[in-house]
Formats: structure tokens, sequence, C-alpha cells
């Protein structure tokens, strides 16, 4: 059952078979007709016996070869354009479900799914391809009915108890076999569950595996890895336990019911009630019936599996949006660039600061959750009913503004510095509409990066490989300090940005900091522990306990506060 603010696995699914109605439509025309020329080959062979074979009438031997050749020709065909319509309509909602996922996950409002990067990238990737798997299972069990009523309709012309018996034989077979399709749909829920969160591990520690080897953390995570693997090892052979057992119970009760209707045939046979063209063809059929009804077996797992998915696509397309924008735009540039007033979120606890225009303002924090909280706020992925007080820009209300305006008027750089897979000319140009490359070059040499150019024969068009993974960690912050400098916001706010250089270039960034941030009407809060940086800083704010207990310029604070001089001198 969905719930508040998730689409359910039946809208999910009403929405994938409505936007594919034409092609899906037009498939199943194409597969029910192959599947009632695939039941009328025993016919014909019956027919080619009794009228031919059976009469030595050379003439009816050629017109019923050639009728069973017209209807191969038809069973060819038909699949051909079935199976391609029925494929072509799986790939193309499978890409639209993915572009709408991936649309909702870049939602500059965020939404509230509950997911880590790593489960999105599952959804993204699995889920959005597995629930789409609705459109393959309706052709298919449309295609096998088909055959089922086209094999009972020719078995009541043969006879009609035989008839009958398969007419209500098979829907019992079919409803014993759905007894087992809420077991198959949990399971598959369980499965893809465990598969995306062991996905969003592997993403969080390969993302972090530099920082694991530094802190000697890599046998914990590796630990930890293999357990997370291993539920989803046991949770995976439950789910495939289930549906070797469904499939056993298939094959082995489609088994009993041929032998059943052979066995029924071959008594009329020998009673007089059937010729022997019509046994053949009931033999046939019988044989034949087990394929459509195996196939319904089938498409019972597919449903189960592409209900699950259909859950979790849901739970993204579903989720409601993180924040709510409002519809102010910022006024002229205020004296007071960017303002806390009692801000309680998280650890924060009655947060008031401000930065003024061309003011450079560091923060200290000595409990690292003080930090990630205030980042986490000023970067607009806080719901306003989360946290008392107030943030506004340049005096409006923070949450007042549209989120243009409110993008426009404040950057967060985080600390964990996103770049992406391209030319560095792309990834510092983001967010910018500077004209040309002096914009981004002294971008860079304020950021103290300029070696990342000057290092490499391509210069700016420099490739950059997924996540920067060709950089080392302190080219990444850099250039992410760099393009954060290039988009040259009103407000900007940095998140210790220089842990992973070393003491002469940190000292060139606050330089460099300084030269482009330190003037009106820009404003910039850097929150921090680096002495060269809290040097560059007009004044500093120390968060102790989330709350703000002490202000001043840094040398002030190192001079009067032992724990201050231990927090951030080295």
């Amino acid at each position: 059952m969905a719930t508040a603010g998730e689409l359910s696995a039946s809208a999910v699914q009403r929405r994938i078979l409505r936007r594919q109605r034409t092609r899906i439509g037009v498939s199943v025309v194409f597969l029910c007709s192959h599947q009632a020329a695939e039941a009328l080959v025993p016919v014909m062979i019956g027919v080619v016996i009794d009228r031919a074979v059976d009469t030595s009438d050379a003439r009816a031997l050629l017109l019923s070869l050639a009728g069973l050749a017209l209807l191969f020709t038809v069973l060819a065909f038909s699949y051909f354009f079935g199976a391609r319509l029925g494929y072509a309509a799986v790939e193309h909602e499978s890409h639209t479900t993915r572009v709408e996922i991936a649309r909702r996950a870049l939602d500059p409002r965020g939404l509230r799914a509950g997911l880590r990067d790593g489960e999105l990238l599952s959804v993204t990737a699995t889920d959005a391809e597995l629930s789409t798997l609705v459109l393959r299972a309706a052709g298919v069990a449309a295609a096998a009915i088909t055959a089922l009523a086209v094999s009972a309709t020719a078995l009541l012309v043969v006879d009609v108890p035989l008839g009958l018996g398969v007419l209500l034989g098979v829907p019992l077979v079919v409803l014993a076999l759905q007894r087992l399709a809420p077991l198959l749909t949990r399971r598959s829920e369980a499965q893809q569950e465990a598969l995306a969160t062991t996905t969003a591990l592997a993403v969080d520690l390969v993302s972090g595996l530099r920082v694991l080897r530094g802190i000697g953390a890599q046998d914990h995570a590796a630990r930890r890895y293999a357990a997370a693997s291993s539920h989803a090892l046991g949770v995976t052979l439950r789910a495939a336990n289930t549906k070797g057992l469904h499939l056993g119970l298939t094959t082995a009760v489609n088994g009993l019911f041929l032998a059943a209707v052979a066995g029924v045939a071959g008594w009329l046979a020998l009673r007089g009630r059937l010729t022997v063209g019509e046994l053949v063809a009931v033999i046939g059929l019988a044989q034949f019936i087990a394929e459509p009804v195996q196939t319904l077996g089938w498409c019972v797992q597919l449903f189960a599996t592409a209900k699950a998915s259909a859950t979790r696509v849901g739970r993204v397309l579903g989720a409601a949006p993180l924040v709510t924008p409002g519809s102010a735009t910022p006024g002229e540039p205020a004296e007071t660039r960017l303002a806390l007033d009692g801000v309680a979120y998280r650890n924060l606890d009655g947060v008031s600061l401000t930065v003024g225009a061309g003011e450079i303002v560091g923060v200290v924090a000595y409990d690292p959750r003080d930090a990630d909280a205030l980042v986490t706020l000023l970067s607009g992925r806080v719901p306003r009913e989360d946290y008392r007080g107030a943030v506004r820009i340049d005096g409006v209300p923070a949450e007042t503004l549209t989120l243009d305006a409110a993008r426009g008027a404040l950057l967060v750089e985080q600390h964990d510095v996103a770049l992406f897979e391209g030319t560095l000319r792309t990834n510092l140009a983001a967010g910018t509409a500077a004209d040309g490359d002096e914009p981004l070059l002294g971008a860079l040499r304020a950021a103290g990066a300029e070696d990342v150019v000057d290092a490499h024969p391509d210069g700016l068009d420099r490739v950059l490989t997924e996540r920067g993974a060709n950089l080392s960690g302190g080219q990444r912050q850099r250039v992410g300090l760099a393009r954060a400098l290039a988009a040259d916001p009103p407000v900007l706010v940095l998140h210790e940005p220089t842990t992973s250089v070393d003491a002469v270039t940190e000292g060139l960034v606050a330089d460099g900091l300084t030269a482009a941030r330190g003037t009106a009407p820009r404003g910039t809060l850097v929150i921090t522990s680096s002495p060269a940086l809290l040097r560059a800083a007009h004044r500093i704010a120390v968060l102790d306990g989330g709350r703000v207990v002490a202000e001043g310029t840094h040398d002030a604070l190192a001079a009067a506060d032992a724990r201050y001089r231990e927090a951030v001198l080295r």
C-alpha cells in the first residue's frame, strides 16, 4: 500500500500502460494472432489426416499443405511484428521512466523519498526497466489467453465434454498458480530493496575510498559491505527459491493436466467418438496448451517483479517536494547580505550571525555536526517547518524567495566537491554566464589552481573523468572552489574548502579569496578550521554546542581562547 507522498504500484503501472497503449495494443493484436495460429497448427494437421491422408486425396493434400503454409506465414510475421512492437514499447517506456526519475531526483526543490544516492541510482538504472515488464507481461498474457481460448474452442468443436473440461480446468490451474503471486511480490520487493541498499553502500565506500585508506578503515568498510552483500544474497536466494518453486509447480501441474486431457482423448478415440485426425488434433492441442499455461505462470512472476519495481519507482515519482519555494525576489543589495536570527535546526540552538557586504566571515565549529547542520540549512534543503528562527538574504526571508532567486542569491559549495565527466572548462563554467576563458582562469588563480591547467597540455580542455577521479584530492577541492568563485554569487558559503591542500597552497587560496570576495557587495561565509582562511576573515563566529559562544578576529580569539587555539592552530 502506498503511503502519503507516494504513487502506488498500480498507479505507476496504469501510467505505463496508458502511455504505451498504441504500441502495446497493436503488439497484443499481432501476438494474439500468432498464438491463435499456433493453436490452429494441430487442428490443421488433424484436418490433413482426415481429409487427405485417410482418403488418399492428392488434391485435398495439396490444398491442406498450402493452407498449413499460409498458417505458418501468418504465425511467423505476426510474432515478428508483435514482438518488435512489444520490445519497442518496453524500451521507450524504460527511457521515459528513467528520464522522469532523473528529473525528479534533480528537482531543485528536493524530494522526500528518503532514499540515498545509491538507492536512487538503483531505482533509475534497474527499477525503471523492471517496472516496464508489465507491458511485456500484458502482451504475453493476452496472447496466452487467446491460445487457450482457440484451443478450447477447437476442443469443443471436436467434443463438447472434452472442451468443457479444458475450459474449466485451465482457470483452476491458473488460479492455483496465482496463489503464490503475493509471496513472489514480497520477496521481489525485499530482493530489490536489499540490492539497492548494497548498491548505495558500494557507492558511498567507493566515493570515500581515499579517506578510508587514509584513516586505515578499509577493513571495517569491507566487513560492512560483506555483511550487506551477504544479506542481499540471502534475500535474493529466498526470492529465487520462491520463483523456482513456482516454476516447478507450473511445470508439474502442466504435465498432469496434459496427461489428463490426452488420456480422456485416447479413451474417446477407442470408443469411436474421435477420428484419427481428431485424436491427433486433441493430443497436439493438449501438448500445445502446456505452453500458454506455463506462460501464464511466468507472467505471474513478471507481474510480481514489475509490481515490486513499480512500488519503488512510485516512491520517487510520487514523493512530495522537500521544500516549497515562495514568490518573492531579493531587493537591492543590503548592508547585511545574509542573516541568521535565532536559528534552531538539528544541533543548532538559537544561532544568530550576519554576513555584511564586502565581508568574509569565518565559522569555527568545534562539533562537525554543527557545521553540517549549518551547511544543510543554508543550502536550501530544509523545509521551513523543520527549523525555527529566520534566515534572510538581503533582508528577505529565504523561504519566501523563488527557486531561481534563492539560487542566484546564495551559493553553497559543499566540502564533498562534485565534479562531472567532461572538460575542465565545462566544469568551471557550470553556473556562470561569463563569456570567454579569462573569468575562468581568474577564478583558478584565486583558488590557487593554476597548476591544474598549466600541468596539462590541453589546458582548459583537459578531460576530467567521473567525479574528477583523475585529479588529486587537493586539485578537486581547488577546482570546486574556482567554480564557485567563477559563479560570483552575491552570497557564497564555503565548507572546509582546503582540507586536502598543503599550508603554502592554503595561504595562496586565502589571498585569492580575499581578492575575489573581500569587496562589496559580495558576502562570504567560510566554515573552516584553516588558520590561513580564518586569518583572512574579517571576523569569526565560534560554534559550540549548537550556539555562537565567541566572536572576534582570528588573532584575538587565538590569544584569548585556549580551546580555539587547540582547534585551529597547526
